[in-house]
């Protein structure tokens, strides 16, 4: 049940219990008017009747009725009082009576009380339509003031959905002075900290690595000068992959700025872009094309995607590796012990390598792999399939 629904129920609810209540006090209060009236009417008309009988004048005063009803009888034969009583007030046919003792005798009058029933049961009529009457108007009210809230709601939190996923520049419109708006302006103070924090990261990022470039070529044009032996191998080995580092870097840096990075996108089969990556992971990669159709894509960003995405299987998995093409989706698996349960939980984070033992790399490919579909507009999703070993599919068109 949506805030809504429980915001326009606590309003009907509240609407038709105080509309209940102020019916019930109505009705009493009516009723008691109603039969205090009549009973005086009918106790002027008992008085008159008994001076009447006292004269010896016949004026339609009842001398000992049967019909009395018994309680009336006891009160006004106990004390010499004038007394009311309201037979069968529930039943079809109610009477009034009023009696009083005149020496040995009881005089009584009475009057049908049909019409006051009537009138009551009129009041309450119109009293429950006014209280549905009422409790709809509430229910109308709590909806259009649930549904207000709730969309102001709705869209803090689609804004903060759509700042997690990774649109730092994205902001609820403050409107009022409610704790919802006060939500909104939270969301908002979020997002700035965490812009500012990650625009940080971002330039020290990029700045070490731009540091890094000039001394990283120095070295790598030592090494071409070192005389040939396993010593010259082993350090050209570590530069290669400083310099790899260094480069995926400043590539994580450019990706982490939106707008910097834009696709330059052509129409082209997804088999031709795996056959590509496949021979520049420089591997034994298998490809097969189940069935394919057209995408229209940037070619460079996703041959990048699947020779990091083939890299990753080959250092953290086992052969075999293979390509799978179908429509317009391209799935890496592998065989070996799977995506660590975190990478599955929370995604590729930059310098973790997702590796279950220690072993090489600083966690950027995936993290690459992210960006670069971001700027494709593509999804990229992983799982452990029943076979064993680790699956990546990379789609090019999420949205067809």
């Amino acid at each position: 049940m949506g805030l809504r629904t429980k915001t326009a129920l606590v309003i009907a609810g509240t609407a038709a219990i105080v509309a209940t209540l102020i019916g019930l006090l109505v009705h009493q209060l009516s009723a008691g008017d109603q039969r205090k009236n009549a009973a005086h009417a009918l106790d002027a008309r008992l008085v008159e009747a008994v001076s009447a009988y006292t004269s010896g004048v016949d004026n339609g005063a009842l001398v000992n009725p049967r019909e009395l009803p018994a309680a009336l009888r006891r009160t006004v034969t106990e004390r010499p009082v004038r007394a009311t009583c309201l037979q069968h007030a529930d039943g079809p046919e109610p009477v009034l009576w009023a009696a009083t003792r005149s020496g040995r005798d009881v005089l009584a009058v009475r009057r049908s009380y049909v019409p006051q029933a009537r009138a009551l049961a009129g009041l309450d009529r119109v009293l429950v339509g006014s209280g549905a009457a009422v409790t709809a108007l509430g229910c109308v009210l709590g909806i259009v003031a649930a549904a207000g809230a709730g969309r102001r709601i709705t869209a803090s939190a689609r804004t903060a959905q759509r700042i997690a996923d990774g649109d730092l520049t994205d902001r609820v419109e403050p409107r009022g002075k409610d704790e919802i708006a006060r939500l909104g302006a939270a969301v908002n103070t979020m997002a700035d900290a965490l812009s500012a924090r990650l625009e940080a990261e971002r330039r020290v990022t990029a700045d070490i690595a731009h540091e890094l470039r000039t001394p990283v070529a120095g070295l790598v044009t030592a090494v071409g000068l070192l005389p040939p032996g396993r010593p010259a191998e082993l350090v050209s080995g570590g530069v290669d992959t400083l310099r790899s580092v260094v480069e995926n870097v400043l590539e994580v840096a450019r990706l982490d700025v939106p707008g910097v990075e834009q696709a330059q996108c052509e129409e082209v089969l997804p088999s031709v872009l795996a056959h590509r990556a496949a021979a520049l992971a420089d591997g034994n990669v298998e490809v097969l094309v189940r069935d394919e159709s057209a995408v229209t894509t940037d070619h460079r960003r996703v041959e990048r995607i699947l020779v990091n995405l083939v890299a990753n299987a080959r250092l953290h998995g086992a052969p075999p590796v293979t390509l799978e093409v179908a429509g317009s989706a391209v799935r890496v698996r592998d065989h070996g012990p799977g995506f660590p349960a975190e990478l599955l939980d929370h995604g590729p984070q930059r310098f973790r390598t997702g590796a279950r033992e220690c072993g090489a790399g600083v966690g950027l490919g995936l993290t690459i792999v992210a960006g670069q579909a971001r700027v494709l507009g593509a999804r990229v999703a992983y799982e452990n399939p029943p076979g064993g070993g680790a699956l990546a599919t990379l789609d090019l068109a999420p949205d067809s």
